[in-house]
């Protein structure tokens, strides 16, 4: 059977192969750890760690407390975070353990030569012997690790991550594309940010008027930067990165083309106290609000749909010293908004 070589690891089109069969043989989890195709997870804590899953634990504004976190935001650039990445997974003994209870597949057919392939790879010493367990203590076997979500929508970078199970020296990084490190941390964080939602305070609130400037902005208190760590602490590894995104602008697109925009624009820009937008405030009604809108044509029995979109900026740190800037991200809401005509009464 043909195989290629990637990385200085041998891939064997074998060992692919097999996995169909493997997943019919009466065991669906019996596939080759030493191969890049498990079904991966993503999380902490499927299976007891035992599995493929991600070590690496997100902390931070997630949208897992309970908090006013409302969404994720789209990176405003042709950019996306990695789909597959390479952590630390086992000691020898555990990656020992698990090779040899994912290969327990006595009753499974055509599977031997993926098996001796795999065999003389990790065990025979070509190039491994006996799992490395005489580096025990000296290092980790590394593996392939793919986001769930874009794997299970056929996302082929999901699957780009194809070296096969390789050992790495403590201290010493990886040389294999897409091994983690805090910038991919810092990525994989970005992907992780939920942001409060973008609903913003209008004045008049209820019901504005045709021709009525309406004033539109979003509290500090509200709506200030948010954050998210990612970490990974497995044997000699130890590596995490912050990923802040912090509100600059705030865009608003009234629903019709019968509208005019302060400021004409429609980018509210933040103010000196991380403010976006003043509120309205008596006394105020002869002035143009900073930033906000005046209809120029009733809803009639409908609504306008007026949305709001933050624009936030993205930077992180990590270990080492490391940091630097990631895309900008946005996030945007919808709300109705009523307009109705100005009545005159004659006497």
């Amino acid at each position: 059977m043909r195989s290629v070589r990637k990385g200085g690891f041998l891939t064997s089109v074998a060992v692919l192969a097999c996995a169909c069969v493997l997943a019919t043989a009466g065991n669906a989890t019996a596939k080759d750890p030493g191969g890049s195709q498990f079904d991966v997870e993503g999380n902490n804590d499927k299976d007891g760690g035992r599995t493929l899953e991600s070590r690496i634990v997100f902390t931070g504004a997630t949208g897992g407390s309970g908090g006013e976190a409302s969404g994720t935001f789209t990176p405003a650039a042709d950019w996306s975070p990695p789909a597959c990445w390479y952590e630390p997974k086992w000691t020898p003994d555990q990656f020992a353990d698990e090779f040899r209870e994912r290969w327990d597949i006595p009753h499974a057919s055509g599977v031997g030569e993926a098996y001796r392939l795999s065999q003389d790879h990790y065990i025979n010493g070509k190039p491994y012997e006996d799992f490395n367990k005489k580096e025990a203590g000296k290092g980790l076997w590394w593996d392939a690790v793919r986001d769930e979500t874009r794997a299970e929508a056929g996302d082929p970078a999901a699957f780009a991550c194809d070296t096969r199970t390789f050992w790495v020296e403590n201290g010493e990084p990886p040389n294999v594309e897409n091994a983690v490190t805090p910038e991919v941390l810092a990525q994989l964080a970005y992907a992780r940010i939920k942001v409060p939602d973008t609903a913003v305070t209008l004045a008049p609130a209820n019901a504005t008027k045709v021709n009525l400037p309406t004033w539109a902005w979003l509290d500090k208190a509200k709506f200030d930067e948010v954050s998210v760590t990612a970490s990974l602490d497995v044997g000699g590894v130890h590596i995490q990165a912050t990923t802040t995104a912090k509100p600059v602008s705030l865009k608003l697109e009234p629903g019709t083309p019968d509208a005019e925009l302060y400021p004409a624009s429609g980018e509210c820009t933040i103010n000196d106290d991380g403010s976006i937008g003043e509120p309205y405030a008596t006394g105020k009604a002869n002035q143009d609000p900073p930033c906000g809108i005046k209809y120029l044509r009733s809803s009639g029995d409908s609504t306008f749909d007026l949305q709001a979109t933050v624009t936030w900026d993205v930077a992180w740190t990590g270990s080492g010293g490391t940091g630097g800037d990631l895309p900008d991200g946005t996030f945007g809401t919808t709300q109705a908004v009523t307009v109705q005509e100005i009545q005159a009464v004659n006497r």
